[in-house]
């Protein structure tokens, strides 16, 4: 097959969360381990870093990734979901799997896997475990998918595990509480490796993470705990950066006010990473934060893909992360003429909790992302005009974007966002294709 054909086997032939939603969750590690026992355990042949939590864990994984890169280490990176390109999902050093290695890793397994039936995802972390290995990396940082007790990369013992925070997503799955949320992704949590909390704000919360770490015999920390920060700032231009206990000014490359949160947690990360053993210089530290879109490919965070007007998209889709993206965008409006908002959701979010904090001083052009999850635009226009929020109706991004460039002026911001979905949709128009 060449890579074409293959991708639509993947897509067509295995339930893709991505598209399907709950149609495509299978909790359970039976057949990831099975799989992996088929390829001989590449997982095993590197250290690997573990990284969960409701919001954030995206971030963090590539901002570690980057200072281990700049550290002189050799690094595998796998996240979800892409944005534009399936290959996205795996990367060395910044560097995207080859088309080759993916058409290959399919028919070299295809008879395996297929009796199994595993989910897109436990084949994907499987592809990825299997490049890192033929790749001789040092390190892979592991971004959990969903949860984290049932996710498929949860076969890894790693060296590290990180939990960013904890707010309401994926209730139908991971349940309807912070608590029980807090729960399963405390389930990567195990026996001698340190874990990490990133941000807490219940002591509830906190409790359930103390009580499974006593439960696995190891410790937690709480980064937000560890006086890691002394100050932050953000520009007028919407940069930032911050003021380190340890290694000085931090200057941030991505954009938004969640980012100062992500950063506590990534030095939390690095001095646990440096009291086991693993060699990272202040200068390298710098410039993972400074470069790391150049050093990974991070897209949709706070990105700007063009001035004048401004165009920014975000792939917040949940409160927990729209309550940075309101106070991002208040910023915004103080320095723009006019805010104009290209959004839509997906059917099972906290679609309410998200309006409530979208701002009413705006322009909207309600659309909906090209997957079966999405919500259709007429509907979520319904819900929006019971949270104050007026506009038009589009019935795909690129009508959104078309028409959104065409009414807004010079000094008027443009958001993109509402799910990574509709940011998916949109970065095509933004960016060169790439080979």
């Amino acid at each position: 097959m060449t890579y074409e054909e293959t991708l639509h086997y993947l897509y067509t032939s295995i339930p893709v969360f991505q598209n399907a939603g709950p149609s495509a969750y299978k909790p359970g590690l039976g057949t990831s381990i099975a799989l992996d026992d088929h390829l001989g355990n590449p997982h095993k042949a590197y250290k690997t870093i573990h990284v969960a939590g409701t919001n954030g864990k995206g971030s963090v994984s590539h901002l570690l990734a980057a200072i281990l890169r700049q550290s002189g280490y050799k690094v595998g990176l796998y996240t979800s979901p892409h944005l534009v390109d399936f290959r996205e999902r795996i990367r060395v050093n910044g560097q995207k799997i080859p088309k080759e290695y993916v058409v290959d890793f399919v028919e070299r397994n295809r008879s395996f896997f297929e009796p199994l039936q595993p989910s897109f995802f436990e084949l994907t972390s499987s592809m990825a475990f299997d490049y890192f290995r033929a790749e001789k990396v040092d390190y892979a940082v592991i971004e959990v998918g969903m949860g984290g007790r049932l996710d498929s990369t949860n076969i890894i013992t790693p060296i590290l595990s990180i939990i960013t925070n904890i707010s309401l997503d994926h209730t139908q799955f991971l349940g309807d509480t912070v608590e029980k949320i807090a729960f399963e992704k405390a389930g990567i949590i195990k026996k001698d490796v340190p874990a990490l909390v990133g941000e807490v704000d219940r002591h509830s919360v906190a409790q359930v993470f103390a009580d499974a770490a006593a439960k696995a015999g190891t410790l937690v920390y709480f980064a937000q705990d560890e006086g890691l920060l002394k100050e932050s700032y953000l520009m007028d231009t919407g940069e930032w950066y911050l003021d380190s206990a340890e290694y000085g000014q931090l200057f941030g490359e991505l954009g938004g006010v969640v980012q100062f949160r992500n950063a506590i947690t990534v030095l939390g990360a690095i001095n646990l990473l440096s009291a086991a053993g693993v060699n990272i210089p202040v200068e390298a530290i710098r410039e993972g934060f400074e470069h790391v879109v150049e050093l990974t490919g991070l897209m949709g965070r706070w990105q700007v893909l063009q001035e004048n007007p401004k165009v920014v998209c975000d792939t917040g889709h949940n409160a927990g992360g729209w309550q940075y993206l309101q106070i991002q965008l208040e910023e915004e409006q103080k320095r723009h003429k006019h805010l104009f908002m290209i959004v839509g959701m997906v059917n099972d979010k906290d679609i309410d909790g998200v309006l409530d904090l979208m701002p009413e001083k705006a322009f909207y052009f309600f659309t909906q992302a090209s997957v079966q999850r999405a919500m259709p635009a007429e509907d979520f226009a319904t819900k929006a005009i019971f949270h104050g929020l007026s506009g038009t109706i589009c019935d795909s991004v690129p009508e959104a974007v078309e028409k959104a460039l065409a009414r807004a002026g010079q000094d008027d911001i443009i958001f993109i966002g509402g799910s990574t979905f509709v940011v998916a949709d949109a970065l095509p128009l933004f960016l060169k294709k790439d080979k």
